[in-house]
């Protein structure tokens, strides 16, 4: 049991130590990762255990810019987790623009922080909407044609993902494909 408890201060140690050091508020931090403030407020208390909730213990890792793993009641999921080339290069572009993910985070309402979260830890896809992708593009300084480029590359990963074809002998999809971005390029490009 002593073991156990020295288990928990770390764990509950560390998640108040990001606090303080980041003076992120309790209910704010909640929001983020999709939890009560109470049970922040248990996160944090050495004397009650620690979440063993993958998800949780993802999201808090995710907001506090360090693996999962760094929490002992972690257990890491059988399935492996690949992440797209489009989230690799969106968490390029936070740290390009010398950003940890809390700041990433507070440029976007309260609302869709959590979202960005679970995107964030390759648990949802980058969004196809292109209005949503924009806000993201206004936050990490994208030019017009770097956001085009993630749209595109999302929207191939969407098509392929539903069936879509794109292999020889398969010529009228890839010219409906290549109209199709041909035109979206002119439209995000100049009217962006």
């Amino acid at each position: 049991m002593k073991n156990n408890l020295k288990i928990q201060k770390k764990s509950s140690k560390l998640v108040g130590d990001f606090l303080e050091k980041t003076g992120l508020h309790k209910k704010e931090f909640a929001q983020m990762i999709g939890v009560t403030l109470s049970y922040i407020y248990n996160l944090i208390d050495e004397n009650v255990p620690f979440s063993t909730r993958s998800i949780t213990l993802e999201r808090i890792a995710t907001v506090m810019d360090i693996n999962p793993e760094e929490f002992i009641e972690y257990q890491i999921p059988n399935d492996i987790i690949s992440y797209s080339e489009n989230l690799l290069m969106l968490k390029d572009l936070i740290k390009h623009n010398n950003l940890t993910t809390l700041d990433f985070l507070k440029m976007f309402e309260r609302k869709k922080r959590l979202e960005l979260v679970d995107i964030l830890r390759g648990a949802k896809p980058i969004q196809i909407d292109f209005e949503e992708l924009k806000q993201i593009a206004k936050a990490l300084n994208m030019k017009n044609e770097e956001l085009f480029e993630m749209w595109k590359s999302r929207m191939l990963e969407y098509l392929q993902e539903g069936g879509f074809n794109f292999n020889k002998g398969k010529e009228k999809n890839k010219e409906i494909i290549d109209t199709m971005f041909d035109c979206a390029k002119k439209k995000i490009i100049t009217n962006n």
